[in-house]
């Protein structure tokens, strides 16, 4: 890395993160229009190779596949320059972050600072010599973070510059780890890779990296965002078969409902992706098949100190990602207001199948079936996050809370802290059964939650055979007493054994909202406070 420069007061207090994101953003911009000029020359080229033949002809057509190529490497190098900017960006935003609060903290003691960032007592308050040096440390700390970043940023442009110019891409050897492969192995075969060789595998093997838990943020999204028009392809494509089923049944219809509201929540993830919103997104994880799935990071994950990873609950799909990824942001937003100088990063993991009925939520099967993949998510992000390790928090809501602890208690999950929240039960009766020390354990449910109404199984499953009428047994399904839920013991009461935080009464879905206590709890837990 290089050595950092000297970043002084002024230039630090005028700076404007805003001006670099949005500098990258129009960076990206570049990798969809050079995506695009490929795709019309592939088409120039078939157009040619069936109308001229011969010497001149071959000649041509090799000459516009090199630029086609050319064309498409530059793709992924438009989109590493906006996450460098970005990345720059953020720890601006940080740095000034704890700029403001030095001088905050200089106003409130009697500290005055010059314009040059000199510090000084003020003689007509006179506060103690350790209010200075604690004034002096904390402004020479905010300079300091921001001479690393410029530092860093100049250094990953300069070989971004160095390499276009020696070769972008170079094949690697043969060996492909396996979908399912232990993300610490891929981590070491991803690190005995050269920079060629990753971005080669990024432009021509997009759908292995872009899955692969182990391969660096940065990398999973270049080659996810490279997919993203031919998943809106996959989801056109539906849309026409189904159309073509002629007449439609109900079937039909619903399926054509389905497939226009993924297609609408794809073109909304698509245009939260293309914003220059601060903290940049991370497209981690895309499919579309079924009602989508997607894992998007606010912020790389790979780079921040305390991450965050949110699992939503039932109904959750491709439709509302952009919703789920808003409830992220505000965790996010308050740990800015608790702590302006740390860097957070929080994922939406929605890579599995979520129940769309209260019938189907009554059952573990869909949050058994995605155990195995969120812990191999959390290994990946151990794996692949720049030194020291970050602080990672897991935080489950509704269904989402069984997802969580059902994968810790079967398969473990790499977090310092695991969060419940509006939890029908998740899977144990005692928080010491997630393989987590129980005061790591969090957990709250608002006085006016529903899910405080839900009964036991085995309780239901007797109601129903006591031949109730079904609005009866629905009655009975949400008619329940004590902390016992449908999965287990309410992880927000004394008998679970963790640690709780308060919520307002703000209903099943309202922990996220600005005014909840919950939201404060939230985003302490995920900075360990």
């Amino acid at each position: 890395m290089s050595t950092p420069t000297r970043v002084g007061y002024a230039q630090l207090s005028t700076a404007d993160p805003s001006a670099w994101r949005a500098t990258g953003s129009s960076w990206a911009g570049l990798g969809g229009l050079a995506e695009r000029r490929a795709g019309e020359l592939t088409e120039v080229g078939n157009t040619l190779r069936t109308g001229w033949s011969g010497s001149a002809a071959g000649s041509a057509d090799a000459r516009l596949s090199g630029l086609r190529h050319e064309l498409v490497a530059l793709a992924p190098a438009a989109i590493e320059t906006d996450q460098v900017l970005a990345e720059f960006a953020a720890r601006l935003v940080a740095a000034r972050g704890r700029l403001t609060a030095a001088v905050a903290a200089a106003a409130e003691t009697g500290v005055l600072i010059d314009r040059r960032g000199g510090v000084r007592a003020d003689p007509t308050r006179m506060p103690p010599e350790h209010a200075v040096r604690q004034v002096s440390t904390a402004l020479r700390s905010a300079l300091d973070q921001a001479a690393t970043a410029d530092a860093e940023a100049t250094a990953r442009l300069a070989r971004l510059t160095e390499a276009a110019g020696t070769g972008w891409t170079a094949r690697p050897p043969s060996y492909r780890p396996p979908p399912n492969a232990d993300p610490a192995l891929v981590r070491r075969w991803w690190a005995g890779l050269t920079s060629a060789e990753r971005r080669w595998l990024v432009v021509h093997e997009p759908e292995l990296i872009g899955r692969l838990d182990g391969v660096p943020a940065d990398a999973r999204d270049q080659a996810n965002r490279l997919l993203l028009a031919a998943r809106r392809a996959e989801l056109a494509q539906r849309w026409e078969q189904l159309l073509a089923r002629l007449p439609r049944g109900p079937a039909e219809l619903v399926g054509l409902r389905a497939v226009d509201a993924a297609r609408s929540g794809l073109d909304a993830l698509v245009d939260r992706l293309d914003s220059a919103q601060q903290p940049r997104a991370y497209l981690l994880g895309l499919d579309v098949g079924g009602e989508g799935r997607a894992v998007v990071a606010l912020g790389n994950p790979d780079r921040a100190t305390d991450v965050l990873t949110y699992v939503p609950g039932m109904t959750s799909g491709l439709h509302d990602a952009t919703g789920e990824l808003g409830r992220a942001a505000q965790v996010l937003a308050r740990c800015a207001e608790l702590a302006p100088g740390t860097q957070t990063s929080a994922v939406l993991w929605l890579d599995y199948d979520a129940p769309d009925f209260l019938h189907e939520a009554a059952r573990d099967g869909q949050a058994r079936a995605a155990g195995e993949a969120l812990h191999r998510f959390q290994e990946g992000l151990r794996a692949t996050h720049d030194d020291p390790p970050g602080r990672q928090t897991v935080l489950g809501h509704s269904y989402g809370s069984l997802v969580v602890g059902t994968a810790a208690r079967d398969h473990g999950l790499a977090a310092d802290a695991l969060v419940f929240v509006g939890s029908p039960g998740v899977g144990v009766q005692h928080a010491a059964d997630l393989g987590l020390p129980p005061d790591r354990v969090w957990a709250s449910t608002a006085p006016d939650d529903v899910i405080r109404l839900t009964r036991p199984p085995d309780e239901l499953a007797r109601r129903a055979a006591l031949g109730a009428s079904p609005v009866g047994t629905i009655v009975g399904w949400l008619a329940g007493s004590g902390d016992e839920r449908w999965f287990g013991r309410d992880p927000a009461e004394p008998g679970f054994g963790g640690r709780t935080f308060p919520s307002g009464r703000y209903g099943h879905t309202g922990y996220w909202h600005p005014d909840n206590p919950a939201l404060d709890g939230m985003a302490r837990v995920v900075l360990g406070r």
